[in-house]
């Protein structure tokens, strides 16, 4: 029996990447921002100019966790700071809270990842986007 799947389209994407640059440059933070769909596939990518460069790999890499994992990336963080270190063996996570899983019907379609400021801020510009495709 085939099902059907919801996914993250272009056009929800670039509504995601608007909400998120807009709650970015409210607040004045330089972030990269990414937007994979639910294998963890890049579909969108965005740097806001002045954002250090370091902080394109690891949006990416945090939104491709929160999809791989689907849970937020900070759940992961958490682990390892409660002393669970072993989780630093698993190859390509990226346990940094500002990746945070799409859910739609209680199935992971995508993830947001987000780098650039403190981890809070980050996960808050990914909040944004998700609050952007979900409303």
């Amino acid at each position: 029996m085939l099902g059907t799947s919801k996914y993250i389209t272009l056009n929800g994407a670039k509504k995601m990447m608007a909400a998120a640059e807009a709650e970015a440059r409210k607040n004045n933070w330089n972030v990269a921002i990414a937007i994979v769909d639910a294998s963890a596939n890049l579909i969108m990518f965005q740097k806001i100019d002045e954002t250090q460069p370091g902080s394109v790999a690891v949006s990416i890499g945090k939104a491709k966790t929160a999809a791989n994992f689907k849970r937020p990336t900070r759940a992961l963080d958490e682990m390892i700071t409660s002393g669970r270190t072993v989780f630093l063996a698993v190859e390509g996570a990226v346990p940094m809270q500002g990746g945070l899983p799409v859910t739609v019907d209680g199935k992971v379609i995508g993830a947001v990842g987000v780098s650039g400021v403190q981890s809070s801020q980050d996960e808050q510009v990914a909040q944004a986007a998700i609050d952007a495709l979900t409303s």
